[in-house]
């Protein structure tokens, strides 16, 4: 099954990098919220410097961005908060839509092709989840690069290291592993790209705005907080910020971090089996 599943995921890949139209987009995605929504909508810049014409004492404002930033984590810039959300929408949204490709297989013959070859019908499933990973992990190398070159962007901490690298893309995949095996397995039950387009809009767009991705959940009512506590993409921002904004973490951010990183490790296994017995159903049904 390794060797189909190598093969099949290979032949997806080689069709994504062959058209520059299907990367473009996920490029444009991670500037525009980094570069254009970044910096215009950093709280930070909120803060008057006069009420009714009567300059505020520079210590005063001081004092209020220090709030502000306290607000988000600590983080120098808001850009640094933003980073780790931008590469969760990031994913997300090719996570959602990297089942195209199945969905077009369907349409034009080729999985019927595969399941009348003699391989394992499980390696169709898997190649889907690995392909997408592949992706995931070069569109969260990219998005982090855009981060550190965007204009008062993304600052890493004196302390940050290899290690801390290791542990923010490790949440970044995990995200990417649940996701990812949960929508494959929804676009192999599909026929039509544009019922996987309109059921991918209905759940990925509450799921991002009911995560901590672009504002922290301290700032959300608490029906919605509640809900933020549980998301994934809350979990997998959270523990990418902590090392983005901190480095070296304290025994409580640690305690939190690895919290959150067994949350997305048994979030991805639980998904991965539900993934894997909704897609052996579908595909046995063929």
């Amino acid at each position: 099954m390794i060797d189909e599943t190598i093969a099949l995921t290979a032949r997806a890949l080689k069709k994504w990098v062959r058209n520059p139209a299907a990367i473009m987009p996920s490029i444009f995605t991670a500037t525009f919220y980094l570069a254009l929504f970044g910096s215009s909508f950093n709280p930070i810049n909120l803060v008057p410097t006069q009420i009714n014409g009567i300059q505020i004492p520079s210590t005063m404002i001081q004092l209020l961005k220090t709030a502000f930033r306290q607000s988000f984590g600590g983080a120098p810039t808001y850009i640094t908060y933003l980073t780790a959300g931008v590469i969760c929408l990031v994913l997300v949204f090719n996570m959602a839509f990297g089942g195209i490709d199945l969905v077009e297989d369907r349409q034009n013959g080729f999985l019927s092709t595969l399941l009348a070859d003699p391989i394992p019908r499980a390696s169709i499933y898997f190649s889907g989840v690995l392909q997408n990973l592949v992706k995931a992990a070069f569109l969260a190398i990219l998005a982090f690069t855009i981060a550190l070159f965007v204009p008062n962007g993304l600052k890493l901490p004196s302390s940050f290291g290899v290690v801390d690298l290791a542990g923010v893309f490790s949440a970044f995949i995990l995200l990417a592993f649940a996701l990812s095996c949960i929508f494959t397995a929804l676009a192999l039950s599909l026929r039509r790209i544009d019922s996987l387009v309109a059921v991918v809009n209905f759940l990925t767009l509450p799921l991002i705005f009911t995560s901590s991705a672009l504002f922290p959940a301290s700032s959300f009512p608490d029906w919605l907080k509640a809900i933020a506590e549980v998301n994934p993409i809350s979990k997998a921002s959270e523990a990418a910020r902590l090392l983005i904004i901190n480095g070296s973490l304290s025994a409580s951010q640690l305690s939190t971090f690895t919290n959150d990183m067994v949350y997305l490790a048994v979030l991805a296994v639980v998904l991965a089996a539900l993934g894997t017995l909704a897609a052996g159903r579908v595909l046995r049904a063929e």
